[in-house]
């Protein structure tokens, strides 16, 4: 699709976001680079998810106001949640993974008012649509699972400090080998009495993104881990 540059929209948060009394509200520390706020505790899950995927590459909350008529013929706003990009990686711009505009929403809510709030999808799916992006609703369903899990169990060892050349030790044991379990690395780099810590010193690696997993998988000593790469 081509559009010329007065058709160009260009992203940015569109509403504020402050405190509410009927959900948890803040704002998340997005990789120590940006501030992106939440007004609950499933958006704060979404986001935590989104942080953690080496394939996100940024997100802007409220990122459009879009325009849509409601059942009674009455004009109306909706501005979405979030609008999630993602790295290029391995791909090639010609299957460049599309942005996605997204709408967090609990279950029970959107099925109990579904109907109510299809013209506002709707037309959020055709201007992601008009855009080149993608359009998706996001409930607890797609959110809190194994990998949310596991990313928070990772969050205590992200802080952690360890000496820079221990880790350089340990991500080069595994570029030798492809991959290795933390049960194969605490041997080789963490015996005795030194296993504890060094099975904190592994997840510290995989929670700063150093190493990877299939995070949808619980994570224990035999986990197959891999040096990180942009997908």
């Amino acid at each position: 699709m081509s559009t010329n540059s007065c058709d160009q929209f260009f992203p940015r948060q569109m509403r504020k976001i402050g405190p509410t009394r009927r959900s948890v509200s803040g704002h998340l520390a997005f990789r120590g680079q940006s501030s992106i706020p939440f007004e609950s505790t499933l958006e704060r899950d979404f986001l935590l998810r989104c942080e953690f995927s080496l394939s996100v590459l940024d997100i802007i909350a409220q990122p459009a106001e879009i325009p849509f008529k409601g059942k009674n013929g009455q004009t109306y706003t909706y501005t979405p949640d979030y609008l999630v990009y993602y790295r290029l990686g391995l791909r090639s711009h010609v299957d460049y993974p599309k942005p996605v505009l997204v709408e967090v929403k609990p279950e029970t809510e959107w099925r109990e008012n579904w109907r109510h709030w299809l013209p506002k999808w709707k037309a959020a799916w055709r201007f992601a649509q008009h855009q080149g992006w993608e359009f998706h609703i996001r409930d607890e369903n797609r959110i809190r699972d194994t990998s949310l899990d596991n990313i928070r169990f990772l969050d205590r060892y992200k802080r952690m400090h360890f000496p820079e050349t221990e880790s350089q030790k340990v991500i080069e044991s595994v570029q030798e080998m492809g991959a290795a379990t933390p049960d194969y690395l605490l041997a080789r780099h963490f015996m005795g009495i030194y296993r504890n810590e060094g099975l904190a010193h592994v997840w510290h690696l995989l929670a700063t993104r150093q190493l990877d997993c299939d995070i949808g998988q619980p994570l224990n000593e035999m986990t197959e881990l891999w040096v990180s790469a942009d997908e």
